[in-house]
Parts: structure tokens; C-alpha cells; sequence
């Protein structure tokens, strides 16, 4: 007990001692990581994902929700945590909540949070962030998928009309959505974003004399463009690997596998593997953006074979039974009042 004391207190200093981190990799990395996981795609994702304009334009919007900060203090104050989460050397948010018991909401991971001393905007809440995008992207490939049979199955040429508009809407949905989210598991692929070590080592226990001072910026940024070739990253991106799970639990995996290489990272720190040339430092850091770029790839897999058994319309109906055609898409069942 006065041990978990002990750190707690440890905890509540680093949190007074400044800003919590809301910058991952820059532009370069995070352009690299989405752009690349598109290229990555299985052909059983459809076409208009995988096109040279999409992987373009995703690219770009990986970034995006970096440029959108200091749009005013609501927004910031709002967003800036869910780029992050403030994991302890043992794997649990804060030293206080483990992360196989994170609740299904941000409202109850808050309130779990708070009855510790802490809040979900101390923790960051990058979990929630990357499962709420997953959610809606498997939302608009469901409503892609019917939109789809509906025009296919349509009875007259105005219906038909209707629905092919409503693919092209849901397609430019689609893309916009994704290629925003992916921010998020490239976020959770950079080792000081899911530490509580996030500029340098802090007040905590430091046996191996890790650096104290903050080296997020130039690691993240300008080692990254000055250093690493996209191409010795894209190579490193296998294929497609199902992990026979939900998106919570998948997401926790590549939270702990990346939190797993924040002792590296400073290791490397200390021996000078960051400096500029260095191969040890290049050969971390391209796995660190494949990490993220894979785990972009995967995500996108994942959502798009579960959006075949997603509901969709009012009353909701599964996406299965429209494309079997037990059930016909009507604009009915899409805009009923």
C-alpha cells in the first residue's frame, strides 16, 4: 500500500510539472504511416479506398488532426488528450486503472479515473479515440456495402439515381473518416506517446540514467525527415494478419507493444543512436512507423469484414441480410421521417 502511495504521488507531480504531450510523430511520419497502410490494403477492400487519389489524400489527412490544434481553447482542451495515453511501467493507466479493465465509454473510464485522483484529460484517452473511429468506420463501409446492393436491386431509375448519389456520398465520407482516424494509431506507434515518460524520463525511478530532458519534438519530426527513406518503411509492412479479436483488445496489444519500447528508446537516447546517420536509431524508428502503419492496415481489414454483419437504415437491419437479399434496400429504409 504505501508503495502504490508512493508512486501515486510520484505521478501527481509529473502531472503539476507541465503539459501533457499532444504532438506525435510530425507531418512527415504520420503522412508516411497513413498513406502507407492504404498501399498495404488487401484487394478485397474496395476499389475506391485503394486508389491513387485516395492514398494521396489520405496521406495528407493523416495529419490533419495535428493542424487542427489551437482552432480555440474548447476544441484543444477537448481533443489534445485523445492523442495520448499516460500508461505506467507496469502497463496501467497512471498506475491506477489496468488496461484489460478500461470500460467500454469515456464517461465510465472518467469516473473510474476520478474516484483515483485523476482525470481522463491527466490519462489521455487515445483508447477511446482510436475504438470510436474504428466504430464509425465500420459504419460507413455498412452503409457503403448497402448503398451498394441498393442501387443494384433498385426497381425503377429514380430509386437507382438515389442510391448511386448515396454511394458517392458515403464514398467521399468514407475517406474522410479514415484518413483522419488513422492519426490515431500512429499516435499509439510512437513509444512516448503512451508513457508517462513523455518528455524525458521525469520524476520517477531512473536506475539507468535516462535522459530528463525532453527529445519528443526532434525524435518525432526532424529524425524522421532528415533520417528515414518512406521506402525502407513501406518494407517493412507484411501482409494483412487477422488477431482473431475485438478492436478493444487489438488496440490494447498495440498500446502495450509500443509502451514495451519506451525503455528502448531512451536506452538508445543515452548511447547516442539518435543522432543523425545513426543506423541503430533508423532501424527503430522505421519499425516504430511500420508498427503504426500495419497497425492502420489491419484496423482497416478488420472494419470492413465486420461491417458485413453492421446495421444499418431505421429500423435497423443487418448489412448480411441486404447483400443476401432477404431484405431489399429501399430509400425508405434510409430516410424514413
Amino acid at each position: 500500500m504505501k508503495r502504490t502511495n508512493g508512486w501515486l504521488a510520484v505521478l501527481l507531480v509529473g502531472l503539476a510539472a507541465g503539459p501533457m504531450p499532444c504532438w506525435a510523430w510530425g507531418a512527415t511520419g504520420h503522412e508516411w504511416i497513413s498513406g502507407i497502410a492504404i498501399e498495404k490494403l488487401p484487394e478485397s477492400i474496395p476499389a475506391f479506398v485503394r486508389t491513387p487519389a485516395a492514398i494521396a489524400d489520405i496521406a495528407v489527412m493523416g495529419r490533419e488532426l495535428d493542424r487542427s490544434k489551437g482552432a480555440g481553447r474548447t476544441h484543444d482542451a477537448e481533443r489534445d488528450p485523445g492523442h495520448w495515453v499516460s500508461l505506467a511501467d507496469d502497463g496501467s493507466v497512471l498506475g491506477v486503472l489496468p488496461l484489460d479493465e478500461l470500460p467500454d465509454t469515456r464517461e465510465q473510464y472518467d469516473t473510474l479515473l476520478r474516484a483515483k485522483g485523476f482525470t481522463q484529460y491527466k490519462a489521455g484517452y487515445l483508447p477511446y479515440s482510436i475504438v470510436d473511429g474504428w466504430q464509425q468506420l465500420r459504419k460507413d463501409f455498412a452503409y457503403w456495402r448497402a448503398a451498394k446492393k441498393g442501387a443494384e436491386t433498385a426497381v425503377s431509375a429514380e430509386e437507382r439515381a438515389w442510391f448511386e448519389a448515396d454511394l458517392r456520398l458515403r464514398e467521399k465520407l468514407t475517406l474522410r473518416d479514415l484518413g483522419v482516424w488513422s492519426h490515431y494509431p500512429g499516435d499509439a506507434s510512437q513509444p512516448l506517446h503512451v508513457s508517462v515518460h513523455y518528455e524525458g524520463w521525469g520524476p520517477y525511478p531512473n536506475p539507468h540514467d535516462y535522459t530528463t530532458k525532453d527529445f519528443d519534438a526532434y525524435f518525432e519530426g526532424e529524425f524522421v525527415r532528415d533520417n528515414l527513406v518512406r521506402s525502407a518503411v513501406a518494407a517493412e509492412v507484411g501482409p494483412y494478419q487477422s488477431c482473431g479479436c475485438s478492436i478493444e483488445d487489438r488496440t490494447k496489444t498495440l498500446l502495450l507493444a509500443t509502451l514495451a519500447q519506451v525503455d528502448p528508446l531512451y536506452a538508445l537516447e543515452k548511447n547516442g543512436g539518435l543522432k543523425a546517420g545513426d543506423p541503430r536509431g533508423i532501424a527503430f524508428t522505421n519499425a516504430r512507423l511500420a508498427a503504426g502503419a500495419t497497425a492502420v492496415r489491419d484496423m482497416i481489414v478488420d472494419a470492413w469484414l465486420a461491417s458485413a454483419d453492421t446495421p444499418v437504415g431505421y429500423p435497423m437491419v443487418n448489412v448480411r441480410d441486404i447483400e443476401s437479399g432477404k431484405i431489399r434496400a429501399t430509400r425508405e429504409l434510409f430516410k424514413g421521417d
